[in-house]
């Protein structure tokens, strides 16, 4: 796996849309440092990839699913009397990006 670039950091802030300050993007490179350490020390177990992978941490981890049950749903107009502004059956909110 290539290791993280300054470069690859400012793209993926970019595409989150929050802007990195350099302080910022050096501490995010430093974290991904560490992680990759971590995940090479891992890849260095002997047989890691013989280990089946768990569903959950607990090997006596008991689930039971439960039966659907029908229930009746508050009403769309009902709903709508809770909403400052709506057009039809859409509530309508404010603008928060660009």
């Amino acid at each position: 796996m290539s290791k993280f670039t300054k470069e690859m950091v400012n793209d993926y802030a970019e595409k989150l849309l929050i802007g990195l300050t350099e302080e910022e993007n050096k501490m995010v490179l430093d974290e991904f440092e560490v992680i990759d350490k971590h995940i090479d020390s891992i890849n260095e177990l002997p047989n890691i990839s013989s280990v089946e992978p768990m569903t959950h941490c607990l090997d006596d981890f008991v689930y039971e699913l439960r039966e659907d049950e029908e229930e009746d749903s508050v009403p769309i107009d009902e709903l709508l009397q809770n909403c400052d502004d709506y057009v039809g059956s859409e509530v309508r909110v404010p603008k928060v990006v660009g």
